[in-house]
């Protein structure tokens, strides 16, 4: 089976979750230079990725290689997607795909997607029909040989039947478009936006008319890929533009967040604008001895208060707990403390409400509440990191508390954290972001002596108290400390720095 499915234009969030579901289940997946790479992170960690990405005047894989490698691929006995930017079927040799699975007798599904066209109006705050301007709209290729001054096309009807055009693949061909236009009946004056990497933070418009655009692209150094748009509605761009004036557009800033959390905070700055440069540096494991940990689960009846300081040790503290045999009944009677926001979240989603949530989400702020509280003679279990601080156990046993705090897991470097920061520092960063102490420890440490002067000039920014004393610790500037201990706090602390 061949599913051909339309990735959206660059943002991950426009996929469908129809697209979604096929990338989770691919044995293969085939995909190409403009579908946003960060949808093979949703491919199964044994499925086969190649690439046949084309770029104009660097075809990497011909196009009847890569029909033949979808049939030899399906004939195989594999479940394959085909990954394409924006929709199959518009501009993107879907049709050819199909085809070509037809004739081999081959099954196939077809997944649209956003088109490019479609989301770089939206996101250029361009309304392709609109009543008092126009309620006709024309999409094209403006793919051909200069020599050829795109003949395919009968622009005598173009220029003044149809309201909005939207071309595709024409930046080398613009000079012949606006010219064709004008010859032929369209005003010079008309608008024109040519809209680059559209939906994503590199996202750059440029606005003219059809007498300028050539001149103001030409004066912006615009490259391709980018869509041009032509019509009376680009002027509306003024009053509905919006996602330029996101406060961190454009800005890369690094992720050092395990992997498996890195993508909620990643998510956070790209709403604002930003593109998050995911590099987990730390990777957690299992403890060396479960004893500990399994000898204080099967005594849990016995405990008075059970604290959780973070939405991963409730995951491991809750599988560990299944696969003792145990379920939720094993907590009757025991109160239940959640770190902050986060960790109440990941409890309510295994069916328990936290009975105290912090507002100080640290470990002195569960230290604050429970101390107002009163612990004196009670039993606490207190799973945690191995490397965690021990502020919670020896604050409330100096109250007379009887805490006992057994390894959950571990905090390992990430395996790929040296190649993902090469990566990331080849592309340029404006800041770098920590969550935790253990994520400017291991950074530090999986880079090399460049590497590290190169982190030093960055911007670098705090989850809180703690991970800025280690920071300090290693002789680091800090730029800005989250005001709140939360990945939403830290979201606000890059943004009011570059907001200035």
């Amino acid at each position: 089976m061949v599913y051909l499915v339309g990735a959206g234009p660059g943002d991950p969030g426009l996929i469908t979750a129809r697209g979604l579901d096929c990338l989770r289940c691919a044995e293969v997946v085939v995909y190409d230079y403009l579908a946003n790479p960060v949808f093979l992170d949703e491919v199964p960690a044994g499925a086969e990725r190649i690439y046949v990405g084309k770029t104009c005047g660097c075809h990497h894989t011909p196009q009847e290689r890569i029909n033949r490698l979808l049939v030899d691929r399906a004939r195989a006995g594999k479940r394959v997607v085909r990954l394409k930017g924006g929709d199959p079927f518009i501009f993107g040799r879907g049709g050819e795909e199909a085809q070509a699975l037809f004739e081999a007798g081959i099954p196939f599904e077809v997944v649209p997607g956003v088109t490019a066209g479609f989301a770089a109006a939206a996101y250029a705050g361009i309304p392709l029909t609109h009543r008092d301007h126009t309620t006709s709209l024309g999409l094209f290729t403006g793919h051909e040989k200069p020599e050829k001054k795109l003949s395919s096309l009968d622009w005598e009807k173009l220029a003044t039947g149809i309201g909005t055009l939207v071309f595709y693949m024409g930046m080398t061909n613009l000079p012949v478009i606006c010219e064709q236009m004008m010859r032929h009946g369209r005003s010079p004056q008309t608008p024109v936006a040519v809209i680059r990497w559209a939906t994503t933070p590199r996202q750059q418009v440029v606005e003219g008319t059809l007498e300028s655009i050539v001149d103001e692209v030409a004066r912006a150094g615009l490259r391709p890929p980018a869509v041009i748009i032509v019509g009376e509605v680009v002027g509306l761009r003024r009053q509905l533009r919006w996602f330029e004036d996101r406060p961190l557009l454009g800005r890369r800033i690094l992720v050092t967040r395990a992997a498996g959390g890195a993508g909620d905070f990643g998510r956070l700055l790209e709403q604002r604008g930003a593109e998050a440069v995911l590099c987990p540096v730390i990777a957690f494991a299992d403890p060396a001895d479960f004893a500990p940990l399994d000898a204080a689960i099967e005594a849990l009846a016995g405990y008075d208060d059970l604290v959780l300081t973070s939405a991963n040790a409730v995951a491991r503290f809750f599988d560990r707990l299944r696969r003792l045999g145990r379920d939720l009944r094993a907590l009757g009677g025991v109160r239940v403390v959640a770190v902050g926001p986060k960790t109440a979240k990941a409890l309510e989603e295994r069916g328990i409400l936290a009975d105290l949530v912090p507002a100080d989400s640290r470990a002195e702020g569960v230290v604050a509440e429970l101390l107002a509280a009163g612990v004196a003679g009670r039993r606490i279990l207190y799973p945690r990191a191995e490397l965690a601080r021990t502020v919670i156990p020896d604050e409330l046993g100096k109250a007379g508390a009887s805490v006992d705090a057994p390894v959950l897991y571990r905090t390992l470097p990430d395996a790929e954290g040296t190649a993902r920061l090469q990566q990331a520092l080849a592309g340029g960063l404006d800041a770098v972001t920590f969550t935790s102490s253990s994520t400017v420890v291991n950074l530090f440490e999986l880079a090399d002596d460049d590497q590290r002067r190169q982190l030093a000039t960055l911007p670098l920014f705090s989850i809180g108290p703690e991970t800025s004393r280690t920071l300090r610790r290693l002789g680091l500037p800090i730029a800005g400390e989250a005001k709140s201990s939360t990945l939403e706090g830290l979201a606000e602390a890059v943004t009011a720095y570059f907001s200035g």
